[in-house]
């Protein structure tokens, strides 16, 4: 690293699965990037996703415009229900939030970079990428490990939703009831979705029963 700017290769990334097939490198955060959201994505196997189905205007979302690269391999983009072939080289841009996008890889290494902002706002890290950032120290029960790093979010995105839900989850977890139970409750105040979602998901079978759990 010098003075005022840096360099990496793709591959010095970290590869972070967040789903079945959908692999996440954080660039943004790896480069400490605050002016634009930046990140590249690969899948786990030739047809999953490399874009996961999604728009910009759920819980965990920025509100961004967003421009896809394909910058190696090959791609097929669905967006808005239509879908398009796209080889290395090609962008896709979605200017609408609220279209549905997702990508499936049709090569093996199929690696596709996403940069996004929210026209006419200084821009703000997505919710979404503190609990990505989480999932490995998740999936080793480093439950304070994760807890810290969904904070961290958090100071971003002072009580939002999905960041709350999710760290509750993390406490839940972590054997942090009171915590975990306050979170939640603030989750579902900001938004009525997690009501239900909490009803069932298994991350909150150890409070379950504690007074104060959603009901």
């Amino acid at each position: 690293m010098s003075d005022g700017w840096q360099s990496i290769h793709l591959d010095e990334l970290d590869s972070i699965p967040v789903s079945e097939s959908l692999v996440w490198h954080p660039v943004r955060r790896r480069l400490g990037i605050a002016a634009f959201g930046i990140n590249a994505y690969t899948s786990q196997k030739v047809g999953g996703h490399v874009v996961e189905e999604h728009d910009e205007l759920g819980g965990g979302a920025g509100g961004h415009k967003e421009l896809y690269v394909v910058v190696r391999g090959r791609a097929t983009f669905t967006v808005g229900g239509e879908s398009r072939d796209a080889p290395a080289g090609t962008f896709v841009f979605v200017s609408d939030p609220a279209l549905s996008r997702s990508a499936v890889a049709e090569e093996e290494g199929t690696l596709v970079l996403a940069v996004g902002g929210e026209r006419g706002r200084a821009y703000e890290v997505s919710p979404w990428e503190s609990y990505f950032a989480a999932i490995p120290s998740l999936k080793a029960e480093r439950w304070d490990e994760a807890i810290t790093l969904i904070e961290q979010g958090l100071r971003d995105r002072p009580g939002h939703p999905a960041l709350l839900y999710n760290l509750a989850c993390a406490e839940s977890r972590g054997a942090r009831p009171v915590e975990a139970l306050t979170h939640l409750q603030e989750a579902v105040r900001g938004e009525a979705k997690y009501l239900a979602a909490a009803r069932t998901d298994p991350d909150f079978d150890p409070i379950r029963r504690e007074p104060g759990f959603p009901a």
